[in-house]
């Protein structure tokens, strides 16, 4: 299970405002960057200025921003004849320094430490990589949980909040971190797993 699967709901959502932003120019590509310039400056300031507990807040803010971005860059490329090349590569660079950036803020938390935060923002990027991974073997782009992108957006979204607004950190938080690397791993494996089968499942019925 993943938030993913929401996704289409999310979706149905902002279709007016997506129909709205393509009559009035805008570019996937475009919304792509903006999703990554601002997480990189909300992730890299917080991080920078993490001595402030309640700038943590901006990131639970900036998470939801950024799905609805990532939503609009996807719906603007599909529906509006929008996909190219360019933003193939776009979408899924910016998707990995997006989230290594909104997640660093972390490592500068006694609780949590540069070594697992460290570990969560590496296997995050293994775990989208193992999802591009998919139309190279034949199968599609995998994103299967259970911690995908928007699963991760909600976790660190919510543990952000709790951060920001100066509640009580017991010494059982840290293992938020270590229950993050299994799940990462699980992500992983599932997105391998399912992949191959998909590619197999397509070849014998060719």
């Amino acid at each position: 299970m993943s938030l993913y699967a929401l996704k289409p709901r999310f979706q149905a959502l902002l279709r007016p405002r997506v129909t709205r932003m393509a009559d009035a120019g805008y570019t996937a590509n475009q919304v792509t960057l903006a999703a990554a310039g601002g997480s990189l400056v909300v992730g890299l300031g917080v991080a920078f200025l993490s001595d402030l507990r309640i700038l943590f807040l901006l990131l639970p803010v900036w998470l939801f921003i950024r799905m609805a971005l990532n939503a609009i860059d996807g719906m603007l490329a599909r529906e509006f004849g929008q996909k190219s090349l360019l933003g193939a590569y776009l979408n899924e660079i910016a998707d990995v320094v997006s989230d290594a950036a909104l997640i660093l803020p972390f490592a500068t938390l006694p609780l949590f430490g540069p070594f697992w935060t460290g570990a969560v923002i590496v296997l995050a990027v293994i775990s989208e990589f193992a999802g591009v991974m998919g139309p190279m073997v034949g199968a599609s782009r995998r994103y299967d949980g259970p911690l995908g992108k928007s699963d991760r957006a909600f976790v660190f979204g919510a543990l952000g909040l709790w951060i920001g607004l100066g509640l009580p950190r017991p010494e059982w938080l840290f293992w938020l971190m270590p229950l993050a690397v299994l799940f990462l791993t699980l992500t992983i494996v599932n997105r391998v797993h399912k992949g191959l089968r998909e590619a197999r499942s397509h070849q014998s019925v060719s």
